[in-house]
């Protein structure tokens, strides 16, 4: 839960996103109001079509707005150009996907130096991949390593520029439920000892109740939000 000092990392305000396709408009968000805070872990939380990822794609300037604002750390993101918006992505937001992105010809710790070379002030690769548990793994490429573990490197990878935010969408939705829980684990551990600001996309609900906040979306709106008064750890949920 934040706490009253928690500043705002991100200030979302009115914000819409309209898809045309041809003479049709599909609206995908329509009157987005949203804070997420700094340090905090939030779950945001929805059926497929709910506008969970359109959020994220517009947060982590992968999108852009069709109205309303989003400011992100003094980077307004609604104003910002493409080249501005290039370096916010690499700065600022490290991305986590349902399905892992990771060169196959590369082995893990090169896959995470990809990053980190182009980086202001990474981590060192095998520093990432200590973190998450593959420290003994490093030589490895990704047809050696298990769905899970895949999913550890692409974590390793996102964080090791060190990010103000990480933007995890369905990080488990393409693995079984106990790999499931060691991907939490990483994410719930990056969270608390680095403080980095942490949104998690899912359709799971029993997921949520490892966040500080829960974020319920549908159609495209903000249907409710509330506050976990404790947070369960990743070992702890059902789903």
């Amino acid at each position: 839960m934040p706490s009253e000092s928690a500043s705002s990392v991100f200030v979302v305000r009115g914000l819409a996103k309209t898809y045309v396709m041809g003479e049709v408009s599909v609206p995908a968000l329509q009157d987005v109001d949203l804070d997420l805070y700094s340090g905090e872990l939030v779950v945001l939380l929805g059926p497929s079509g709910s506008g969970k990822s359109t959020l994220l794609n517009i947060l982590g300037g992968l999108d852009r707005a069709s109205a309303g604002e989003v400011v992100c750390d003094g980077w307004n993101l609604t104003r910002a150009g493409d080249r501005e918006l290039t370096a916010f992505r690499r700065e600022v937001v490290g991305f986590v996907f349902q399905f892992y992105n990771l060169i196959p010809s590369l082995t893990a710790r090169e896959n995470v130096a990809i990053v980190t070379e182009i980086a202001a002030d990474p981590m060192a690769p095998h520093e990432a991949l200590d973190l998450v548990g593959l420290g003994g793994r490093l030589d490895h490429f990704p047809a050696q390593l298990s769905g899970g573990e895949q999913q550890r490197v692409a974590i390793a990878r996102a964080i090791a520029k060190r990010p103000r935010v990480l933007l995890c969408d369905e990080p488990t939705g393409a693995l079984d439920s106990s790999t499931g829980v060691i991907v939490l684990q990483v994410l719930e551990r990056i969270n608390r000892e680095l403080g980095t600001t942490t949104a998690v996309i899912t359709h799971n609900a029993g997921i949520a109740a490892m966040a500080d906040r829960v974020v319920q979306m549908s159609d495209g709106r903000i249907q409710s939000i509330r506050e976990n008064g404790s947070r369960l750890a990743p070992s702890e949920l059902s789903w």
